[in-house]
């Protein structure tokens, strides 16, 4: 008997372009194993596989969440400024 796939989405954007990457995996795969199937850790080298912050269609997970049929997990970036310090300095002005 095989394994029942699912099809599930990595998903990580730059400034510059988004990037959607379908992929098959077997059911009640992680979040890590559908990113490293992707490889989109090869395609984008400046991601820190050791700080990786991700999500699922924008909830923050682990990455051994089990996933279901059509999840979206997302590379997050980290944060250029933080936004509280923004919203300071803004009203400051």
């Amino acid at each position: 008997m095989s394994e029942r796939l699912i099809g599930v989405e990595v998903a990580y954007a730059t400034p510059e372009q988004q990037v959607v990457i379908a992929v098959n995996v077997p059911d009640h795969a992680t979040a890590e194993s559908a990113i490293n199937a992707s490889a989109i850790l090869c395609r984008f080298p400046d991601i820190d596989k050791a700080a990786l912050n991700i999500g699922i269609f924008g909830s923050a997970c682990k990455l051994e969440q089990p996933l279901k049929q059509g999840d979206r997990v997302e590379i997050y970036r980290p944060l250029v400024h933080d936004p509280k310090e923004a919203r300071r300095q803004r009203a400051a002005k």
